[in-house]
C-alpha cells in the first residue's frame, strides 16, 4: 500500500500534463492505481476480519472445552495472533485423534498441526480469536485463577453435557479397575470392578465436571478436594456408554 505522500507527488507529476503511462513508468506505480488516486487520495481503511460468534460445531466445542480446561493452554505469537495448544500422552493415538479433529472443527482457520515431544503430542493451531472462544484464557496456572463458563459456553455444555464430560475425562480422568476382598464361606475371595477417576488442581474445573455428571445422572464421589470418583454400577455402565475408556 502506498502512503498518502507518494501518491501525491505522483499526482502531482499528472498535474503538469504528463501520461499516466510516463508517470507510471517513472514511479513504477500502476496505471490503475494511479487513476484511482485521482477520484480518492486516501487510502480505504482495512478492516479487521470479524470476530468469531459461538462455533457452529457445539458438539466438538463441547469435547475441545473439556480437553481446554484439563491440558489446554493459549499462547501469544510476538506479532500477534494466539496459539491454542492441548497435550495428549501418546499412549492414547485415538485421542490425539480426536483431539486433531475437535480443534481443526473449531479453529476459525480450519487448520491445526502436531508436534512431537518426548512422551506426548501437542495438537496446535493458530487464530487471532482463540482467548475469544476459550474467555478462560489468562495469566498464570488455571487452578491458581478464577475458572467459570460463559452464557453462550454453558449453553453448549448444558446441550451437549457428554461431549463436555468426555473431554474432562481424556484430559485429567481416566477408567481403571479396582479390586478388593470379601470372605465368602469362610474364603477370602478377590473381586473387580471398574470405575472412573477425575483429577484436577481447580476446585472451578472440580465444579464444572460434577454439575454435567449432575445433568446426565451420573453419581458421583469426592475422594478428595481434587479428585472425583463415579463406582456405583449403574452410573459406570453410563460412563461406558457415553465415554468409555481412552484409547
Amino acid at each position: 500500500m502506498y502512503d498518502v505522500s507518494t501518491r501525491k507527488r505522483a499526482l502531482a507529476l499528472v498535474a503538469q500534463g504528463r501520461s499516466l503511462n510516463s508517470v507510471s513508468r517513472e514511479t513504477g506505480i500502476s496505471r490503475a492505481a494511479i487513476r484511482s488516486w485521482q477520484s480518492r487520495l486516501e487510502p480505504l481503511p482495512r478492516l479487521a476480519p470479524p470476530a468469531p460468534g459461538p462455533p457452529a460445531d457445539q458438539r466438538a466445542y463441547a469435547y475441545l472445552l473439556g480437553l481446554y480446561l484439563g491440558d489446554g493452554c493459549i499462547s501469544s505469537h510476538p506479532r500477534g495472533g494466539h496459539y491454542l495448544r492441548i497435550a495428549c500422552a501418546n499412549s492414547w493415538p485415538g485421542l490425539i485423534d480426536a483431539c486433531e479433529a475437535a480443534m481443526c472443527a473449531i479453529s476459525p482457520t480450519g487448520r491445526c498441526y502436531r508436534v512431537q515431544a518426548e512422551g506426548y503430542v501437542s495438537v496446535v493451531s493458530y487464530s487471532k480469536h482463540w482467548p475469544l472462544l476459550f474467555p478462560q484464557h489468562g495469566l498464570g496456572k488455571k487452578h491458581e485463577r478464577r475458572i467459570a463458563l460463559e452464557p453462550w459456553q454453558q449453553a453448549i455444555v448444558d446441550g451437549h453435557p457428554w461431549e463436555f464430560i468426555r473431554g474432562l475425562i481424556h484430559s485429567d480422568g481416566c477408567r481403571i479397575t479396582n479390586w478388593t476382598t470379601r470372605i465368602v464361606g469362610g474364603q477370602r475371595k478377590r473381586y473387580e470392578y471398574p470405575r472412573y477417576f477425575f483429577t484436577n488442581l481447580s476446585a472451578d474445573v472440580i465444579r464444572l465436571f460434577t454439575a454435567a455428571l449432575d445433568q446426565v445422572g451420573v453419581e458421583w464421589k469426592k475422594a478428595n478436594a481434587r479428585n472425583v470418583s463415579v463406582a456405583r454400577k449403574a452410573s459406570v455402565a453410563l460412563m461406558d456408554a457415553h465415554v468409555g475408556p481412552k484409547y
